[in-house]
């Protein structure tokens, strides 16, 4: 990669909400608002983009660049004395200001759009952004994967798009590309990948109209994709009435069951737990949803609560989102107060010890099928996300990923940074085995297994260090909850 690619793919991995991003305030006009005027105020703060906003509630109304407004006064035969409302573009494309950065870099590219409007919960204007500000997506040499994704019309040329998303993916990884940075880039092509697919299935079927959106959960929700990857997805809804609410399921499981086969053909495969939008059992309201959330945090049986963990890793896909940032707003006011809840996720996680023996040797599991290896998503990785799960979702944290949650409890709760990035470090080590891993076999059974004796020392030896780390996090869980 070029040093200019680099520099955006780290911004890429940066943890930061859109709101932390829009630094300065936006250059804002009032409708009739004269384009002579507009002009003057663009070349006075040197802005490339306004926007046109009610000058009493404050919302946003549309949105203008500069390059429009050339275009309109030099070959559009505009007048400079049009109310710029003329020419603005109505109904702006625009972001909640705490939604995360992926989200945002994902709409820019899918899009095709250069500014995002960042709006407050009650609709007020918060901010703007540009690509300027988020970069990343398109690093990597990723235009010509992205122009090919937008363009399939059928899911064979989604198939081939996928594949070569993978192929370059494991080109960056070979070439160095940080752990954090391929698997956000992974993630927002995935990302793509699954709206364009959603796109074509969904003209195929008459929809009811209400408003919905495609969930994803696990490694999806949590930007951690790599290159072995099942489906984990759900799908909520808002139907107009509660007595209307089955039937509306039964009009949505032959589009998502469709969706899903389509996900497995382009290669992401099947859920072997069925935790798929296709199955009755999450496709569901958005008071279904929320009623889900609250008997989990309520009643945390054991059973339940090892099925649930990778749920609350949720973020929204395609479709209308507010209703899924209302539930995760709802989740995080309301599940730090659930004490039984966390205890039960803390002791799960206490379940499984890293393996490492007392003297410092590797220990491993029983698998026939895989004997002297390790699981370094069971065995590993795991160990990071249950902890930062945890602490996000105790401390009302909105981050889905592990290392944002890590980032962002970390400092919450004032930790030595030296000990954040430790973990951090870890983690991204694990998992930089595990792509490794992926990318030498393919058989799924063995996608996560390393066995230590095909390391050389050094390797031998970090793994052992993030195998402390995750020690170390397993303590802090011990003495938190009294484990």
């Amino acid at each position: 990669m070029t040093e200019t690619e680099n520099q955006a793919t780290a911004n890429a991995a940066e943890p930061a909400p859109l709101r932390t991003l829009a630094q300065h305030q936006p250059l804002v006009v009032a409708p009739d608002a004269r384009l002579r005027e507009t002009l003057y105020y663009f070349s006075q703060q040197d802005a490339d983009a306004a926007v046109i906003a009610d000058p009493d509630s404050g919302l946003p109304l549309g949105l203008v660049t500069l390059r429009d407004m050339l275009q309109v006064v030099s070959f559009e035969d505009g007048s400079l004395d049009d109310p710029v409302a003329v020419h603005m573009t109505g109904a702006p494309p625009s972001l909640a200001a705490d939604a995360p950065s992926h989200r945002a870099r994902v709409e820019m590219a899918k899009k095709g759009i250069s500014h995002l409007v960042l709006t407050e919960p009650d609709g007020r204007l918060c901010g703007l952004i540009s690509q300027a500000d988020l970069l990343g997506l398109r690093a990597g040499g990723s235009q010509a994967l992205i122009e090919g994704i937008n363009a399939a019309r059928d899911i064979d040329a989604m198939m081939m798009a996928a594949d070569r998303v993978r192929r370059r993916g494991a080109e960056l990884f070979n070439s160095g590309m940080a752990v954090e940075s391929l698997c956000q880039w992974m993630s927002g092509l995935n990302d793509l990948i699954g709206m364009r697919i959603i796109e074509l299935i969904e003209d195929e079927f008459d929809l009811p109209p209400v408003p919905w959106c495609w969930m994803l959960f696990g490694s999806e929700g949590r930007l951690e994709q790599t290159f072995s990857t099942d489906q984990d997805n759900g799908l909520l809804f808002v139907p107009p009435e509660a007595e209307q609410t089955s039937a509306i399921r039964e009009a949505f499981l032959p589009f998502a069951q469709a969706v899903n086969q389509a996900l497995h053909h382009c290669g992401f495969e099947r859920c072997r737990g069925d935790i798929m939008a296709g199955n009755p059992e999450w496709c569901l309201s958005a008071a279904e949803w929320q009623q889900r959330f609250a008997n989990w945090l309520r009643v945390p049986e054991p059973e339940a609560v090892l099925r649930s963990t990778i749920f609350f890793d949720f973020r929204p896909l395609y479709g209308t989102s507010e209703p899924v940032d209302r539930l995760r707003a709802w989740l995080i006011k309301e599940a730090p107060g659930h004490g039984r809840f966390f205890h039960a996720l803390a002791e799960q996680s206490l379940g499984v010890s890293p393996p490492l023996g007392w003297a410092g040797q590797f220990t491993f599991d029983r698998n026939r099928d895989f004997p002297h290896t390790i699981d370094l998503k069971l065995q590993g990785a795991r160990y990071f996300m249950d902890a930062a799960r945890i602490w996000a979702l105790k401390d009302g944290i909105w981050a889905t990923s592990t290392v944002e949650r890590l980032r962002a409890t970390g400092g919450q709760r004032q930790h030595r940074p030296e000990d954040i990035a430790a973990e951090i470090e870890a983690f991204h080590l694990i998992q930089r085995f595990r792509i490794n891993q992926q990318l030498q076999t393919k058989d799924q059974d063995a996608a996560n297994r390393v066995d230590p004796s095909d390391l050389n020392e050094l390797h031998r030896l970090m793994l052992k260090e993030s195998f402390k780390q995750a020690r170390k996090l397993q303590t802090r869980l011990r003495q938190e909850f009294g484990l």
